[in-house]
């Protein structure tokens, strides 16, 4: 094996290397020459001036020194791991075997919850996509700026100048990466997708992205690896319309008899793959994505960007965005009608495989121990949430219930639209265990910062809770936390959750969710009842009164 020269990309250790090496002439000698030097330097700039008479004996060392290359950040180190956040979409906490449920297998979900440590208490920022991973990546409440689902052709939500949980990590000397679902906006505005598109993942703090727009549901129906489309013939530009179609292209509505997949509400408008979507596209025919194939491309663009962390010698922060089990749920051939439970249970499993094709790379090239793993889901289940794929039957068929014991799903205040899967893995400091110590996405960024030793700022609502994701502590820093969804708010502090009067209806159209609308006020002890079946509110006023206040302090917390 050749000796590696050093680069520029490169710095030595040498306060270390040439220690260890001159401790024979006396430590007060080592002392004396090291006293005043920066423990790093890079050897580029190193400057043979700087040499005096002392070092003549010191040439074999630095000789040495000079060819033995010591990564200022190696590919994950004990103390600087890499990261991964690994975030489904719509899955619930009753869709994991290892949170309770017989229908459906995860096997490879369950490992990471076998060998780390499951949260029973684990909260999105919100019941919906958009607003929960804006939480996520600022640290900031969604609700704080208004943040709402967003159509596919929106701009960038997170302005450039807003710190992330990516600029952080990248500040620390990471290699960063968003690959999967985004839903948080490309552009300005009035975006022309046949140019490289700005501002984007890139403008704030990602270095690497290979993306979906929006949703697997939603057009533009196409990749974008740092914010260009990709494989676009110039020849057939992309246009995109949320408000009408382009005369003569098919629509669900117009030629149900192209469909493979039909809609249940909604989801009629243009045509890709066989399955209409919500908004319309004309063009970028060769770059259309095929829905089967979805899962190996995202797997394999995570894979790559990995492989090119360990290449150059850098800690990693993958943000890795599943899109199952959102719909249109179709599943590749490898796990079509393998459930039992429909595309919407085949694509679980899919999901499930491409946890474990993950964990298996980082094994094979010796990263696993030095890697952390956060598993959760952008906010609760949803069965029916626009296409007719049997969903709601074959779940009732089977005793699916994709929110396990919680009330609610995906669009609820009810505990089941923010309760979700919460798993941190990390083989060399975390004891596998199950904890129930309510942790929350949004405190990710907050703790990691404190890990990698990286300040955060001020207005941050993003709370240190390293300690409990890490299992050293059993009582979190925090105390409360305020859930959204789609607008409406809701108070939970320790082992009770306070819902206002909210109008508007209780069942959600199409999906058949509670959402947790009532003109009363509704207050719940979950540790007693989790599935949220006892309003307390007119037997416990003095509890009710005491959140309802907490509740209204904590919305004016910064």
């Amino acid at each position: 094996m050749g000796v590696k020269a050093p680069t520029e990309n490169h710095s030595c250790r040498v306060f270390e290397i040439l220690q260890n090496n001159i401790l024979s002439q006396g430590r007060g000698g080592a002392e004396s020459f090291f006293a005043g030097t920066p423990v790093y330097f890079s050897l580029q700039n190193f400057r043979a001036e700087r040499f005096t008479a002392r070092m003549k004996n010191l040439v074999p060392a630095i000789a040495l020194a000079a060819f033995i290359t010591v990564p200022a950040f190696a590919a994950g180190t004990p103390e600087k791991p890499n990261v991964i956040v690994l975030i489904a979409d719509d899955l619930g906490y009753g869709d994991v075997s290892c949170y309770g449920a017989k229908a459906i297998k995860t096997p490879n979900i369950d490992a990471l919850a076998k060998n780390g440590l499951r949260f029973t208490r684990g909260y999105a920022a919100s019941a919906t996509s958009s607003p929960s991973r804006y939480g996520l990546l600022t640290g900031v409440y969604p609700w704080r700026n208004n943040v709402a689902i967003l159509p596919g052709d929106a701009p960038l939500l997170i302005p450039t100048n807003k710190p992330t949980i990516a600029t952080m990590f990248g500040n620390a000397g990471y290699k960063t990466a968003a690959i999967g679902k985004w839903h948080l906006g490309l552009g300005g505005g009035n975006v022309n997708w046949n140019k490289p598109i700005k501002p984007g993942p890139t403008e704030i703090g990602f270095q690497h992205s290979y993306i979906m727009a929006a949703t697997n549901d939603r057009v533009p129906c196409v990749y974008f690896s740092n914010g260009s489309v990709v494989g676009l013939d110039p020849n057939d530009p992309i246009q995109v319309s949320y408000r009408k179609n382009f005369a003569g292209e098919p629509t669900g509505k117009s030629n149900p008899e192209m469909l493979k997949m039909k809609p249940s509400h909604g989801h009629a408008d243009s045509i890709v793959a066989g399955v209409s979507r919500i908004g319309f596209m004309k063009g970028g025919t060769k770059a259309r994505w095929d829905d089967a194939e979805m899962a190996n491309v995202f797997s394999r663009e995570a894979l790559a960007f990995i492989s090119d962390a360990k290449k150059a010698n850098k800690p990693f922060f993958l943000y890795y965005a599943l899109h199952q089990p959102h719909v249109p749920r179709v599943a590749n051939q490898k796990f079509a009608g393998k459930s039992g439970l429909g595309p919407r249970g085949d694509v679980i499993l899919e999901a499930d495989a491409q946890v474990g094709e993950l964990t298996a790379f980082l094994k094979k090239n010796n990263l696993d121990k030095n890697t952390i793993i956060v598993f959760t889901s952008d906010n609760g289940p949803v069965l029916d949430d626009g296409y007719a794929d049997d969903a709601v039957k074959l779940a009732k068929k089977k005793n699916h219930v994709p929110a396990g014991k919680l009330r609610g799903g995906k669009y609820s205040l009810f505990e089941g639209g923010t309760r979700v899967p919460f798993i941190v893995h990390f083989p060399t400091k975390v004891k596998p265990g199950v904890s129930d110590v309510p942790v929350a996405q949004l405190d990710l960024y907050a703790s990691f910062a404190k890990m990698v030793k990286q300040g955060v700022p001020a207005s941050l609502d993003s709370t240190d809770t390293l300690d409990i994701f890490l299992g050293k502590k059993s009582e979190s820093a925090r105390k409360d936390f305020i859930i959204e969804a789609t607008g409406r708010l809701a108070y939970r502090a320790g082992d009770w959750v306070f819902i206002p009067p909210h109008k508007g209806g209780k069942i959600s159209w199409g999906t058949g969710i509670e959402l947790g609308n009532d003109p009363q006020p509704a207050l719940y002890k979950i540790s007693d009842d989790i599935g949220q079946q006892k309003n307390l509110a007119g037997t416990n006023p003095e509890k009710l009164a005491e959140m309802q206040a907490a509740f209204e302090l904590a919305k004016k917390k910064k």
